[in-house]
């Protein structure tokens, strides 16, 4: 199994309206792609910004390529998110060695 993890900052003021767009864009994207094992998505408020983390677990690279095309160390990006992004890190993949859930 992989994680792949996916970080983006926004104001803390657009937080909430982000995380509507993302259960509207990216959520069932994701949840519709063969091979997506589920999804979480953690909020972390940090003064005036808000720090978003998208984790996915997938059971092949192959299948995160579905999700994003060839290259799968970029994000999947939707028409509007560059309204909200300040920034985002880039996006790393991790072997699940453990899943106790």
């Amino acid at each position: 199994m992989i994680g792949r993890i996916w970080i983006g900052k926004v104001l803390e003021i657009n937080r909430n309206e982000f995380i509507e767009y993302i259960k509207q864009t990216g959520l069932p994207g994701l949840k519709e792609t063969e091979g997506n094992l589920g999804v979480q998505i953690l909020v972390k408020d940090i003064e005036t910004l808000s720090q978003i983390m998208i984790i996915s677990f997938w059971d092949s690279e192959e299948s995160i390529r579905n999700f994003t095309g060839t290259d799968i160390t970029k994000a999947r990006l939707y028409p509007e998110d560059q309204k909200y992004l300040i920034s985002m890190d880039p996006v790393v993949h991790y072997e699940v060695v453990i899943k106790d859930c």
